[in-house]
């Protein structure tokens, strides 16, 4: 592939591919060449990104039956023939393990796609690989390093050695700002989406719990997992996440999902003026450095600027003011883990197991230590514990009626505006949606997001807000890679 079509591929965009395939001037097996050259040049030497766990052997001869598709008059999506990565806990029935980057797990295959996943491939994407991830989607210890695995190692940001990488679709993030592929697949369970896309300078969408299926992706929280798009532009993500987004008969959360999942469209017609934009004005700045104070007041300043209201409260939920715990996620990891091992065809059936495996291997597997584990063992794995009911319920009205929606009904607002790196747990313990976008860069050139929040099932709204703000700021840079 010559140097000129290579700079027309660097950070493109879905239409941008299209409209290559359609005119003849780019195969879908020359892209997905292309992105396994940059993974062979920066993510597994040079700056060694290592946010790639596993190449799908079948990638290349996919391309090429999406480029004959093609060639026949037959284009199944807006992603027929584009590469994907998807993060190493949701199953592929496929060559390639799914082992939440652990490695107890190293050896395990699951027998059937991730309802997500066949949707994947119905329309049309080339799964190229799965990513790195923080371990047990960052449920394994309490100090695990962000995008730290022991099967896979240690995630490095594009950005810097010596920044966060964040997690725990840390890989996910990490490749899609890398141009190591067109768009990936996170899983969120309390920012595990949006933080890695705001410190990568990437688009991340956490959907309202119940939009995408859970089915086949390997659990944290029944309450609060949910997989995601992550991108390099709100455009992108929203494509990907249209292509996700369908009810499961075998996941109950999906039943309650609307009909229409028409994300992408008129985005072009998309505006901030007349928004009223909430923020929690002394929760949001406690916590954030001069540099990411200085960089929120610039885009509060900007959203008012273009026409938006910026409505300043002094609490939005009262979850602000309560320490923040494990107690659901302790609970829920126990039951979930164990109904996924038990029909997964893993050797290892259940949670004890997997525990007694990383101290059989302890070398190896708990550089870290796995005391979350070990408390979720602990638990009767029933969900029927007094405290575990007592602090879902809490968290539910909390989050949402006492919470996201009261603020929203009581101030009449649009969306609730926040710094990613802070209150994504409260959308997360509500199972409502938020969009990361970047917004800019830090004094030490650390990537900055903010995100934007609203009620259940208002992912279109949310999308509109996040384009419009993309589309006037354009802070998105790749990161600089030498070869």
């Amino acid at each position: 592939m010559g140097e000129t079509k290579e700079l027309l591929l660097e950070e493109a965009t879905i239409d941008h591919f299209q409209a290559l395939f359609a005119e003849g001037r780019l195969t879908s097996k020359e892209l997905v060449m292309y992105y396994l050259q940059r993974i062979a040049e920066f993510d597994q030497s040079g700056q060694k990104i290592n946010s790639i766990l596993e190449i799908n052997p079948d990638a290349i001869f996919i391309a090429e039956a999406m480029d004959r598709e093609r060639a026949e008059g037959k284009v199944r999506s807006p992603f027929h023939g584009v590469p994907v990565l998807i993060k190493d806990n949701i199953n592929t029935g496929d060559h390639m393990h799914t082992s939440a980057g652990s490695l107890a797990l190293k050896d395990h295959f699951a027998e059937k796609d991730a309802f997500l996943v066949s949707l994947l491939r119905e329309a049309g994407a080339v799964i190229i690989g799965k990513t790195n991830m923080t371990e047990w989607a960052n449920f394994m210890a309490y100090d695990m390093p962000d995008g730290y695995s022991s099967r896979g190692g240690q995630v490095i940001n594009p950005y810097g050695a010596e920044m966060d990488v964040s997690g725990s679709s840390s890989g996910s993030a990490a490749a899609v700002a890398s141009n190591f592929c067109a768009a990936a697949v996170g899983t969120e369970t309390s920012g595990s989406i949006l933080c890695p896309a705001a410190l990568n300078s990437i688009v991340g969408i956490k959907p309202t719990v119940g939009l995408l299926s859970r089915n086949g992706i390997i659990p944290i929280s029944t309450s609060q997992d949910t997989a995601g798009p992550m991108a390099r532009t709100v455009k992108d993500a929203a494509l990907l996440l249209e292509l996700l987004s369908a009810k499961d008969i075998a996941d109950p959360a999906t039943w309650k999902q609307p009909e229409l999942h028409d994300y992408a469209s008129s985005l072009e017609t998309s505006s901030l003026v007349g928004l009223r934009l909430g923020i929690s004005e002394s929760f949001f700045y406690k916590d954030l450095n001069e540099s990411q104070k200085n960089l929120f007041t610039r885009t509060l300043e900007l959203l008012e600027q273009e026409g938006a209201a910026i409505i300043k409260l002094n609490e939005i939920s009262p979850l602000e003011n309560e320490k923040s715990d494990y107690q659901v996620l302790v609970h829920e990891f126990k039951s979930g883990i164990n109904s996924y091992l038990s029909s997964s065809g893993s050797m290892l059936r259940n949670l004890k197991d997997i525990i007694d495996y990383n101290i059989a291997h302890a070398d190896e597997c708990l550089k870290h230590g796995q005391e979350l584990l070990l408390d979720s063992e602990k638990t009767s794995g029933t969900l029927a514990d007094s405290d575990y009911l007592k602090c879902r319920l809490n968290d539910i009205l909390k989050s949402q009626k006492h919470g996201i929606d009261k603020a929203l009904s009581e101030h009449n607002l649009d969306a609730i505006v926040y710094p990613t790196e802070q209150w994504y747990g409260i959308p997360a313990k509500a199972g409502y949606p938020s969009v990361s976008v970047p917004a800019g860069f830090e004094n030490n050139g650390t990537p900055f997001g903010i995100s934007f929040c609203a009620e259940a099932f208002s992912e279109k709204k949310l999308i509109r807000i996040a384009y419009a703000f993309e589309q006037v700021t354009h802070h998105r840079k790749a990161p600089l890679f030498k070869k």
